[in-house]
């Protein structure tokens, strides 16, 4: 191994290793009381009779899939150097920011600079990754180490190439669990967050894109990666168009900064949600049928030839509906995708390069992925598997090509669940305030 790949890192020391560099330094796994161990990678407590081994040794089984640890092992890390190589240019991106997105851009920047986290509160379709552009370049040039993580690795997969567009000279490391490239050290990281649990005080800026996401949001183990992945003396900036109670209790508290971006970059409003009641949709189903609502949308999909997405609350639900489309609609090519479908990753990229008419996917494509000029529709809108958030991130799939900034966004219920309306009352409230702030820009 390298001596880089310790960098920042926690690595499981190989046993009868003797390569030690002076540099090195050797961690504890666990800490233990009496009838308690705690994982020192993902700080995780465990009854001791639950986790143990033979001869008085134990495993941690809430870090598993990055490689079983146990007490028979030992962590070996090299603090993070900064060595990097000084190149003449970073950003290579040639687009322009709206003043807006500038306001934003540099209070982020400035909380890089003084090493505080800040909050980046902007609807979907505000352009937030182009946002961090002028704050990355900066944190190059002053060899600072960069991570931008996502809970998902859709959104990853997503950010790789556009951050790759944009810094074209900079060598740029994709770590996500269905790598299988090794790991190399760059000063550039695109990472899920379960990946930081492998760091060590690496990184001095470390950004958290869809912060509020699943398996993020309230997850005590990932909250701990964060805090340990970046230095003790970085920043961490949380990217969000739902903040969570406890980022906004913090913003209150004055503990968090945040800069509030109401508008897409494009200027136009956020596509309205029309609620459509329809009691018997599961029903139909059954029959092959689909709510009129729903052939309505994919007639005109079909005829314009837009592509769609189709949300359903549970996996059963997909094999209905796409039994039910391709009955109604043969000649669309139309398929199915959740979280744990093998194929996952390459429907979606299938989706990216239009080779599909649309997809019917479960909660996994609610945020952090683009198609332009799709409809959304949501059957069973008011199954609690929709929270507000969700139901937010999902319209917010839609308009966000400024040629067609625009599109239809269904919702199908029996009833106008909570989570619902306060997804209506939220697409509404951020409109206002960008008219409002579109109003006093045009006073200035």
């Amino acid at each position: 191994m390298e001596e880089s790949e310790f960098y920042g890192r926690l690595v499981i020391k190989p046993r009868y290793w003797k390569r030690d560099s002076k540099k090195m330094r050797t961690l504890e796994t666990f800490q233990q009381t009496q009838s308690r161990v705690c994982c020192q990678r993902c700080q995780t407590w465990f009854s001791k009779d639950t986790v143990a081994l033979p001869r008085g040794e134990y495993y941690c089984p809430g870090c598993i899939q990055l490689g079983r640890v146990s007490t028979l092992d030992k962590f070996v890390t090299i603090n993070e150097p900064n060595d990097f190589k000084t190149l003449p240019t970073y950003l290579t991106w040639q687009g322009q920011l709206t003043a807006s997105q500038v306001r934003c851009s540099s209070e982020v920047q400035a909380s890089f600079d003084v090493g505080r986290d800040h909050l980046l509160w902007a609807v979907t379709g505000a352009g937030k990754t182009e946002m961090l552009f002028p704050g990355i370049n900066d944190a190059l040039q002053k060899g600072k180490r960069v991570c931008l993580a996502s809970p998902r690795v859709d959104v990853c997969l997503e950010l790789f190439p556009r951050l790759k567009a944009a810094f074209q000279e900079v060598e740029i490391a994709l770590l996500h669990g269905h790598q299988e490239q090794p790991y190399r050290y760059t000063q550039l990281t695109i990472a899920t967050t379960h990946q930081l649990l492998r760091f060590y005080h690496a990184f001095d800026i470390l950004i958290i894109d869809e912060v509020d996401a699943f398996p993020y949001a309230q997850n005590k183990k990932l909250l701990f990666a964060t805090q340990q992945a970046k230095k003790k003396t970085g920043s961490c900036l949380f990217l969000t168009a739902t903040p969570g109670d406890d980022l906004l209790k913090k913003v209150r508290q004055k503990q968090l900064q945040v800069s509030y971006l109401p508008r897409r970059f494009h200027g136009h409003p956020l596509p309205e949600i029309k609620p459509v009641l329809v009691l018997n949709w599961y029903q139909k189903l059954g029959k092959k049928q689909l709510p009129t609502s729903v052939k309505k949308l994919l007639t005109e999909c079909q005829q314009a030839k837009r592509q769609f997405l189709i949300f359903v609350p549970h996996i059963r639900h997909l094999p209905l509906v796409l039994t039910a489309v391709n009955c109604l609609f043969p000649h669309l090519n139309v398929k199915t995708v959740y979280s744990a479908d093998e194929q996952r990753l390459e429907k979606v990229q299938q989706m990216r390069e239009q080779q599909l008419d649309g997809l019917i996917t479960t909660t996994i494509l609610e945020r952090g992925v683009t198609f332009p000029g799709i409809d959304v529709c949501v059957l069973g809108a008011d199954d609690a598997t929709f929270s507000s958030a969700a139901l937010v991130q999902i319209a917010g799939r839609v308009g966000r090509n400024p040629k067609r900034p625009t599109g239809n966004v269904v919702f199908v219920c029996a009833g106008i669940s909570r989570s619902v309306k306060k997804a209506m009352q939220q697409i509404r409230f951020v409109n206002r305030k960008a008219k409002e702030e579109l109003y006093e820009l045009s006073t200035v």
